[in-house]
């Protein structure tokens, strides 16, 4: 059981930061602001059910097809390590006004059906984007260098489902709640969970691209 809950962790903590459903809610809420209560309530949940298939489907197959173009997993790693630690360190260094001047530029659009959005642009890349694919396939590419039972493979698959599923519940919660969310921690509150976000993603980053690193010296 400890496996699998290392896995769920390590899925929802890689995860969390880059999606950063609380820092999009801002954006979706700009971009909603508009509709009826009862239609934004469902433009969250088929975001958040868009959002999981899109993450498991990287986790469990993404890796195998960059395996199918001759990409090797430790190279996988560290250029997946690269990109986490990258985006974090932007993240840490990001303008504070960032999360706002965006919502507001992207509020300004003018918006087709909302029903025809759910997936374009809400899902991705407003929530699910190049970067958090790009963790997801990193994140499946962590398979045991020693032949596991099919037990053990099993608890690992559930445990990263299970912390792709909590991100989903998590991103359909902030949506649903948006305007709440955004009233209740103001912009000081949204930069400081957005900081700390960052680094923990930044420390993540550098401990895929370690891994990595450390499976190219000593295969």
């Amino acid at each position: 059981m400890s496996e699998a809950t290392n896995a769920f962790l390590l899925a929802f903590a890689a995860l969390f930061p880059i999606v950063n459903p609380v820092g999009g809610a801002p954006i979706f809420l700009a971009l909603t602001r508009h509709l009826p209560t009862e239609v934004r309530r469902g433009l969250a949940r088929r975001i958040a059910i868009n959002g999981f298939c899109l993450l498991v489907g990287a986790i469990f197959i993404g890796s195998y097809a960059l395996e199918f173009f001759g990409i090797t997993l430790p190279v996988v790693r560290i250029g997946g390590g690269l990109v986490v630690t990258a985006f974090a360190w932007k993240m840490l260094n990001a303008d504070s006004t960032a999360i706002e001047d965006k919502a507001t530029e992207t509020g300004d659009r003018d918006e087709v059906d909302p029903a025809l959005d759910a997936f374009y642009p809400l899902t991705m890349p407003l929530t699910v984007g190049p970067g958090s694919i790009s963790v997801a396939i990193t994140l499946g590419s962590q398979r045991p260098k020693v032949p596991a039972s099919f037990d053990n493979l099993l608890l690992l698959a559930g445990g990263a489902v299970a912390g792709v599923l909590a991100l989903a519940v998590t991103i359909y919660v902030c949506y649903r709640f948006a305007d709440r969310i955004v009233a209740a921690l103001g912009t000081s509150g949204t930069n400081v969970l957005t900081r700390l976000s960052a680094f923990i993603l930044l420390c993540i980053g550098i401990q895929i691209l370690w891994n990595g690193y450390s499976a190219l010296i000593n295969p």
